[in-house]
């Protein structure tokens, strides 16, 4: 191994250095308390849990993001966390146990064994909130709200959201009666959006002609309001459930763009992310700039039913050093500069407490130190004592 191979970072993996490193510290807390503010109580789920327990619910695309290993304690299976929501389910369902609503919020790093994009990364600070024990419009729109509010507070300004469910496809597919590879095929060209192959698919195993029809119609369902008036026609004779997903999508939108009514907002119904996991509503939220979804999430019900207590539950979730390195502006250099020897002053001592208590940023030199102000952070310099009064003035040396 030679001296270069000693300090490469595995692909997807990165080191956050100032100041991004504060700027991600800062917006952690100003989240953290926004989530605060509407309710939502921090928890700090473990870095690792046994497999089973992590993975229950979750579906297969989790199970090849976790990073496996064997607890020499017990001899059993561990995953290292890769996505919070289920720890935070399991939380709820065993853990707390409460009786009515419960939120919780959270910020924590996961781990990867692949990112969700090429150059995206493997080891993410997840950040985002949760809503248990209530199934209706209403927490779906609470929980969209919150996250429209978390990107505002993080600097986003134009903020595109797409809205789907997955119940329509999930109440259509039960009509179709396919097998598995015949489900497995149709829904691989409805995630890739390739029309003709799903036009193909349907007409070579699905019996029922309504079903067939509604199938194809589905995949090209997406575009502004207007969609969930066609949707509404084109899928009348879908099943009951598929009436009812459409009304709650269009009364969460109604609400939605009455209270960010600067947001634009386009659905997709036939958008099938996370479908093992998903069973209702889901969204993500888009900006200018940058190809991948900022923030997203969705209804994932009764997911603590294997630990005894099922509970409807929605929640989102985003990459808090994204978030930072895509919205938030570099903080100017601030800071006062102590040349070294100038410390020994115990007026100076005094006031150097008093204005670091004030959250005033006070770097104090150190003998022999051969750089200056600007490198060490700090936009002035304390210069010399006039008149019994420490004189500070704007730096502009580099030693």
């Amino acid at each position: 191994m030679t001296i270069a191979d000693r300090w490469l970072l595995p692909d997807g993996m990165e080191e956050v250095l100032p100041p991004q490193a504060r700027q991600i510290e800062v917006l952690r807390r100003e989240l953290l308390d926004l989530f605060h503010s509407w309710g939502y109580d921090l928890v700090f789920p473990p870095p690792a849990e046994y497999l089973e327990s992590l993975l229950t619910g979750s579906g297969n695309d989790l199970d090849l993001q976790t990073f496996k290993v064997t607890d020499r304690n017990s001899g059993r299976l561990m995953g290292i966390a890769a996505d919070i929501t289920p720890q935070v389910a399991r939380m709820d369902a065993h853990s707390m146990q409460r009786q009515g609503p419960a939120r919780f919020c959270y910020c924590a790093n996961v781990l990867r064994t692949k990112s969700d994009t090429m150059l995206g990364s493997r080891s993410p600070m997840q950040v985002g909130a949760e809503l248990f024990g209530h199934a209706g419009v209403e927490s779906d729109t609470e929980i969209l709200g919150l996250m429209l509010s978390a990107l505002a507070t993080a600097g986003a300004e134009k903020i595109h959201l797409d809205i789907g469910h997955v119940g329509i496809y999930k109440a259509l597919l039960q009509e179709a009666g396919l097998d598995a590879d015949q489900e497995k095929q149709l829904f691989n060209a409805i995630l890739h959006k390739v029309y003709s192959e799903v036009d193909q698919i349907a007409a070579r195993y699905i019996v029922s002609e309504p079903v067939r029809s509604m199938i194809s119609r589905l995949v090209r369902l997406s575009g502004s309001s207007e969609i969930l008036a066609q949707a509404q026609l084109e899928l009348a004779d879908a099943p009951a459930s598929v009436k009812e997903a459409l009304d709650s999508v269009e009364q969460t939108a109604k609400i939605i763009q009455h209270q960010y009514p600067n947001v634009e907002i386009n659905f997709d119904l036939a958008e099938l992310r996370g479908y093992n996991y998903h069973t209702g509503m889901v969204f993500a939220a888009y900006i200018p700039g940058y190809a991948h979804a900022i923030a997203q999430g969705g209804r994932y019900d009764e997911t603590g039913k294997v630990f005894g207590r099922a509970r409807p539950a929605t929640g989102f979730s985003a990459d808090l050093k994204i978030l930072a390195k895509l919205l938030q502006k570099t903080d100017p250099v601030s800071g006062i500069f102590v040349p070294a020897g100038f410390s020994t002053d115990e007026e100076l001592l005094s006031t150097i407490r008093a204005l670091r208590s004030e959250g005033t940023r006070v770097v104090v030199g150190l003998p022999e130190q051969d750089v200056g102000a600007l490198e060490m952070g700090c936009d002035s310099e304390l210069v010399r004592k006039e008149d019994g009064q420490w004189v500070v003035e704007p730096s502009n040396r580099i030693f």
